[in-house]
This record gives structure tokens, sequence and C-alpha cells, in this order.
């Protein structure tokens, strides 16, 4: 369980493709230092497990499936991540429940600079539109942020400039791809209602 709150935006240093699978490698200083083999740790809101550390440098190992429905089969060399170690049973909530399980991978339609603050419009697929409402909770890329507005193919988010700078949206560009994660409180509705008929 993560909380949507990044920790760190590490740099990418390789992905590494082999008949035995593939291999993300990241620079990270500051989650390197308290990581050890076996944490999950959260990569663009993906929840991977950490399969060895050397120095500053962070290896995980993804499955066909993670590659297939996240943006992680885009990233190249130097390209920033956002990291988010697992919430511990006694840490603090300060964003919402995020499981780190990517429901979708969806396209910036617009990011604009209002004044201060950043508007950012992202695609939202209509079979995942039940789960987005107006101050509802929402991960892009395992950011979490609150959705401001709801179109027929898109929802609005506004990106304070703290969150901007401190997190992969700062090199983020129109076009690009993030990976969406829908509140988890929302599917267990709807799962529910569904069983009632």
């Amino acid at each position: 369980m993560f909380t949507g709150l990044i920790e760190e935006v590490g740099k990418v240093v390789e992905v590494r493709a082999s008949d035995g699978g593939t291999q993300l490698q990241i620079a990270a200083p500051r989650t390197a230092k308290k990581a050890r083999r076996g944490d999950s740790i959260a990569v663009n809101g993906c929840c991977l497990t950490l399969t060895s550390r050397r120095g500053d440098r962070l290896t995980f190992d993804l499955l066909e499936e993670t590659i297939a429905r996240t943006n992680l089969q885009k990233l190249r060399r130097n390209d920033p991540v956002n990291l988010e170690r697992a919430l511990p049973a006694d840490g603090r909530l300060g964003g919402h429940f995020v499981q780190g399980h990517i429901d979708c991978v969806s396209r910036i339609v617009a990011l604009d600079k209002k004044g201060a603050d950043f508007r950012l419009e992202v695609e939202l697929p209509a079979e995942f539109a039940q789960y987005v409402t107006h101050k509802g909770s929402i991960a892009l890329d395992g950011i979490s942020l609150t959705v401001a507005d709801v179109f027929p193919k898109s929802f609005l988010i506004w990106i304070i400039p703290y969150t901007k700078r401190y997190t992969n949206l700062d090199r983020a560009q129109v076009g690009a791809l993030v990976n969406v994660e829908f509140d988890i409180l929302a599917k267990y509705v709807e799962r529910v209602l569904a069983i009632r008929g």
C-alpha cells in the first residue's frame, strides 16, 4: 500500500531486455539508502519488487504484464521516475490509498500554466469513466491528486508548483502517457452493487 506522496524522483539508468526477462535500473540516492532487497517500491505508481541494490542503483524485474499495462515500456535512459516506498503500518497517510496496481495508461491532453498553478488535462477512457468524480482521488504516475472536473472524454487536475517541481510532472509534455490508478473505494462500491444486483 502506498499514499501517492512521492519521496524522490529517480533517474532511469538502463532498461535491459533479454531472453530472461526485462530489468529496470534506476539511480535514486535517497531511496537506495533506506531500501532493502525484496522491498515494494512504487515506480511511476507501479508496485515493483526491488531485486537488487548497489550503491544508489535500484534494480527491478519487470513482468510482461507490467510492461504491457504501464508506461514503464516507454522509459529511456535519464527519464525521471516517481518513487515511493511502501507505507509502514505505523506511517502517516497523507495522500490516499494507492495500491500500485495500474488500471490503464492515458495521454496528457493539456498542461498549461495558469497564474502560479498548472492545469493538467488527461484522457479518460470510456470503460473507466465511472471511477472518476469531481473532488475524488486519483493517482497519476503514482502521485495522489484530486480531480477538479470531469468532461466526456477527459478529466482535469490542478497542480500546485511544489507538486510539479518535485515529481516527474516537471518534465511532462502534452502527448505523454501517464499511469492511472483509480480510487480503490470506487471499485469496491461498484463490485458490491453488482453483487447485490
